[in-house]
């Protein structure tokens, strides 16, 4: 058969994780809070054991050859980096501890720039990761803090967005796709009406680049953060883009070892992006672990995958969508691979008790989106989140293990 028409082998796929083969409570593990974080292959797990056992030294310190090896494995996961989200200058990648910390980066970096009464846009479906420290600058600076609404059906209002752009826009700072409702957002447009009035923006990618095929050249973003841990890489480790003359504007964001070019008593200087943002020991064997998990996403093909993903949210949506009682959260006609759902019969902690004791692994709670829970008028959502190793038969199991759940509080 045609390479190009071979259908998605997933139990060869399943073999290269070896979590995917563990039991739970005496069950076979079925992990659906692939949003949350996901699974290792083998070769990332080797990669990191081999660097660790073999390899190990700090970078960017030591003339000796353990050192300089360390610092080139290190830098050609910044350039593997960049080649994936075909960003161009491998100064633009900046490594830090995961999306969070490269959200905040921006915040109290970028941040510094801004002055009361400038405008910062963000969304009803963000993380909070993507809320909070905005809410933080807003109460420092007294920069004025709006909120694109979403619709019923999860998805993001450009009407109201293009309400909010004014002169005053100064960042505009939105998730690429939900972590509750799963909504795809028109990423590209989005960007294109925040430069048109004037403002940067920054795009929130964790729910995103580890599902699809990202470009930010074509998106033309300012800023992207995603983590390493949401695609098959270590914790520990994320990634934040940006365009090298912002970052070569903005002040350090940690200040301390190696992201300095002369300190005295009286003066510092400071590196160039991406090492300025880069103070202190770093999380070398993480971020080498994170170049490998980029080899094997490409070895798959992340449209294959994405194609894939997409199969198992249609089928899950078809499937849960029949179990009594249970509504959805987020109807968008473009999701990823994310279905939440409130079940009438049991609150979602109770749900995923139910579950995990069947070998069931999910998430029930609010996600740490709490605005979209109040957007939706639920305490909280139980959600199953995808990946290209996951199975129909496990949706299936699912939709079991909700007929139980139904029968034990029904």
């Amino acid at each position: 058969m045609d390479k190009k028409t071979a259908p998605f082998d997933v139990d060869k796929i399943r073999a290269d994780f070896p979590m995917l083969s563990a039991k739970v409570n005496g069950k076979p593990l079925v992990y659906l809070d692939n949003a949350a974080t996901t699974h290792k292959p083998l070769a990332v797990i080797e990669r990191v054991r081999r660097f660790e056992s073999e390899q190990y030294a700090t970078v960017r310190r030591g003339s000796y050859a353990l050192g300089e090896r360390a610092t080139e494995m290190f830098e050609e996961a910044r350039k593997k980096t960049a080649d994936f989200l075909n960003a161009g200058d491998p100064r633009q990648i900046i490594f830090t501890s995961g999306a969070t910390q490269s959200l905040n980066l921006v915040a109290h970096s970028f941040g510094k720039s801004l002055k009361a009464g400038d405008e910062i846009i963000i969304s009803n479906m963000e993380h909070h990761a993507n809320t909070v420290p905005w809410q933080i600058l807003r109460d420092e600076l007294g920069v004025v803090l709006r909120v694109i609404p979403v619709g019923d059906d999860g998805v993001l209002s450009m009407e109201g967005y293009a309400k909010l752009l004014g002169p005053k826009t100064r960042l505009v700072s939105v998730t690429a796709a939900s972590n509750v409702l799963g909504t795809v957002n028109p990423v590209k447009e989005i960007v294109r009406m925040a430069h048109s009035a004037g403002a940067k923006i920054l795009v929130d990618g964790a729910q995103s680049v580890p599902h699809v095929r990202t470009d930010v050249k074509d998106w033309d973003c300012d800023f992207l953060a995603f983590s390493g841990h949401k695609i098959y890489a270590p914790t520990g480790v994320g990634v934040l883009f940006g365009k090298y003359e912002i970052l070569d504007s903005m002040p350090p964001y940690v200040t301390g070892g190696d992201m300095i070019n002369t300190v005295t008593l009286e003066r510092t200087t400071f590196a160039k992006p991406p090492q300025r943002f880069e103070a202190g020991t770093p999380a070398a064997s993480q971020v080498i672990g994170f170049g490998a998990a980029i080899d094997y996403v490409n070895s798959v093909g992340m449209d294959k995958m994405a194609a894939y993903e997409q199969t198992l949210l249609d089928y899950g949506t078809r499937v849960l969508g029949g179990v009594k009682g249970l509504r959805i959260i987020g109807n968008a006609p473009h999701k990823a691979a994310i279905i939440s759902f409130w079940l009438e019969a049991a609150h979602p902690h109770d749900v995923v008790t139910i579950l995990d004791d069947l070998g069931i692994s999910m998430r029930g709670g609010h996600h740490c989106a709490q605005p979209v829970m109040q957007r939706f008028g639920v305490p909280a959502t139980t959600r199953a989140s995808f990946s290209f190793y996951n199975k129909t038969s496990e949706i299936d199991f699912l939709a079991e293990g909700l007929q139980k759940v139904i029968e034990v509080f029904g």
